[in-house]
């Protein structure tokens, strides 16, 4: 079994405007310790010489993800080194119409350790599809955010991703849910 590390779409203005300007600042907080705990998971992955896969998405004009904007940049705390991939998406898919499979096969990889934004759209239909594909998935529990929804809180959100998508499998490729301080690379 050959690992990556997926980050997906830690860019400066994900979550900027996902909540009302009373929730905002607890959004801001939540995405700034998932992503330390990201950039820690991403240093053990280069000092164990796992692979480490930046997925980036690209937003249209006028969009908070616009290319070339500051807030389509990916956070500076994980930004890539020199040798390491970035893949560039304009769906929630990770694998449509990219060539994150064929970097994945290039490099042998068969198991998928998984953070990022957003938890509901990116996170969850790329970990789905990466199952359908035959990639085993490591979610990792306090490794993906979002923003509230008019319904749902960001961490209902998160909360209701792990629970639900713990177990899923498609063949015998699977997801399992685990918290960072709990992955092995």
């Amino acid at each position: 079994m050959t690992k990556a590390l997926l980050i997906i779409d830690v860019q400066n203005a994900i979550l900027s405007g996902k909540a009302t300007p009373e929730r905002q600042p607890q959004i801001d907080s939540a995405l700034d310790q998932t992503v330390a705990r990201l950039a820690s998971l991403q240093e053990k992955a280069r000092q164990a010489g796992v692979p480490v896969v930046l997925v980036q998405h690209d937003g249209g004009n006028g969009h908070r993800l616009a290319v070339g904007t500051p807030g389509w940049a990916l956070r500076q705390e994980i930004a890539p080194k020199q040798g390491e991939v970035v893949v560039r998406k304009k769906s929630a898919d990770s694998f449509f119409e990219t060539d994150l499979a064929e970097r994945l096969d290039e490099r042998s990889i068969t198991h998928l350790i998984v953070g990022g934004c957003m938890s509901q759209f990116c996170v969850d239909t790329t970990v789905r599809r990466a199952v359908s594909l035959g990639y085993d998935v490591t979610l990792i529990a306090d490794g993906h955010t979002t923003g509230d929804t008019e319904t749902l809180t960001f961490s209902e959100i998160v909360a209701h991703h792990n629970e639900t998508l713990d177990g899923f499998d498609a063949g015998k490729a699977v997801v399992a849910v685990r918290p960072a301080a709990d992955i092995v690379l």
